[in-house]
């Protein structure tokens, strides 16, 4: 593993502290892209040991964002990692490839050995392994979904998933990515549920999901986030909540998760509370 750039106590008065651009991705194979661009910021908790870590994944469509810098939607994925660090958990906050420079499913590969980076490494910073979870917004709720549907990735990387404590996706797409579908040179709503979509791998066993979206989200994603729900509780899946937030459009149901009184940031951290104590 590569030192990180920084390991510091942060200045406020909150005492996260940083562990800053570590490259959860070695080998003498990987490309110039992948060196630079695979790494991920650390935000631990004050105070506590044996906490549960939350590896997050910001949106962007599959094509931008990044693990610290505001968007222009004012989805400012800093300020979500610090303020849920604030809850008291450990938030390993991802970037990983992008399209159209890496296509389906590199973004997703990537995804997985950030997970197992945290698997492995979080202890060594006081972390409780065994409380893992995975989340993200938009095009990160999308690989949070495929890393917890399609098994396949996460063995990939040598981690069972079970290994998994449980699956966030705020906003996520539940069938094949409208940016994987760009990629095939088809269009933004052609309605496909290939390998590449989350609904593909239905099943009744699974880590625990809290699934959230916002009622004044983006066309047919609140749709497609109940039928996703609708269709694994048919399927015999009793580790599954879905919650429409209401008032919230696709940007600021993550947005005003910096907000300490937010919905969305009181039910992913209730979230992690509740499934930790049964770890």
């Amino acid at each position: 593993m590569d030192e990180p750039r920084s390991a510091k106590s942060d200045a406020d008065s909150d005492g996260i502290r940083l562990l800053a651009d570590v490259s959860y991705k070695q080998g003498a194979v990987l490309t110039e892209y992948e060196q630079t661009r695979c790494k991920l910021d650390v935000y631990l908790p004050k105070q506590g040991k044996n906490f549960a870590t939350l590896v997050w994944f910001h949106g962007g469509g599959l094509k931008t964002g990044d693990k610290r810098k505001s968007r222009e939607d004012s989805v400012q994925t800093e300020a979500i990692s610090r303020s849920l660090a604030k809850g008291g958990i450990a938030v390993v906050s991802v970037n990983y490839r992008l399209s159209p420079k890496a296509t389906f499913p590199a973004y997703i590969e990537d995804a997985a050995a950030a997970v197992a980076w945290a698997r492995n490494h979080i202890a060594e910073h006081g972390g409780d392994a065994k409380k893992l979870f995975i989340g993200g917004h938009s095009a990160g709720g999308y690989l949070t979904l495929m890393l917890g549907m399609d098994t396949h990735y996460l063995i990939a990387v040598g981690l069972n998933p079970t290994d998994i404590a449980g699956l966030i996706p705020v906003s996520g797409q539940v069938m094949t990515h409208y940016t994987v579908l760009g990629e095939r040179g088809l269009g933004r709503f052609n309605v496909m549920a290939d390998n590449a979509a989350p609904v593909h791998f239905v099943r009744a066993e699974t880590p625990p999901f809290l699934v959230l979206y916002a009622d004044h989200d983006m066309a047919a994603r609140a749709e497609e986030n109940a039928y996703f729900v609708a269709l694994m509780k048919g399927a015999g899946n009793k580790s599954i909540n879905g919650h429409m937030i209401e008032n919230r459009t696709h940007g600021s149901i993550a947005g005003k998760i910096v907000d300490e009184g937010d919905a969305v940031r009181t039910a992913i951290l209730d979230f992690i509370r509740t499934v930790s104590q049964r770890r």
